[in-house]
């Protein structure tokens, strides 16, 4: 049995949440069409996304839920803005490490978007590599100060993302 994760991790709150876990964005489509249409639009400047695959949990980007190891605070100050609701909080110690990685990200030669994963970007969920992702760089923190008008405002898009193939039941979280 692997080892215990120990650290947080953080996920945007979800307001009027249906069901009891949160599902990634391919079983929306079946269970909350209306959600799974409103999720996708996030996806209309670049739907090949999607069908990603991340390799390390035999499945595609449609399939993840995605968290953070990095509280939002710092990314949103960066932009000039301030959070409106507290992120809900996860004891890592609550995934199976088998169903989750860390993904590294690297802004894209345009700043705006990631360049593709290659096998160096996944590494295992364990306490040092959560460790070792869970502060915002300076490098993301520029990144954002310098958003000009017009250009996307993707925060999260130099922040590692843990990524978890399936559900992740609401009760595991602790709201903000």
């Amino acid at each position: 049995m692997p080892a215990v994760v120990r650290g947080v991790l953080y996920h945007q709150p979800v307001l009027h949440p249906r069901g009891s876990a949160l599902l990634p964005l391919q079983q929306l489509r079946d269970r909350y069409p209306d959600l799974y249409e409103r999720h996708l639009r996030k996806y209309n400047r670049r739907p090949d996304v999607l069908r990603t695959p991340v390799e390390p949990l035999h499945c595609t980007w449609a399939d993840l839920i995605f968290l953070s190891p990095v509280h939002p605070a710092p990314l949103f100050r960066a932009m000039g803005t301030s959070l409106t609701v507290e992120p809900w909080t996860l004891d890592a110690g609550r995934l199976d490490p088998d169903r989750a990685v860390i993904r590294l990200m690297r802004h894209g030669k345009d700043g705006h978007y990631p360049d593709p994963a290659d096998e160096d970007d996944y590494l295992p969920l364990a306490t040092a590599t959560l460790r070792a992702v869970s502060r915002v760089t300076q490098a993301a923190i520029d990144r954002l100060r310098q958003l000009q008008p017009g250009d996307p405002v993707l925060p999260w898009v130099d922040v590692p993302h843990i990524l978890h193939r399936g559900p992740i039941p609401i009760d595991w979280f602790t709201c903000g």
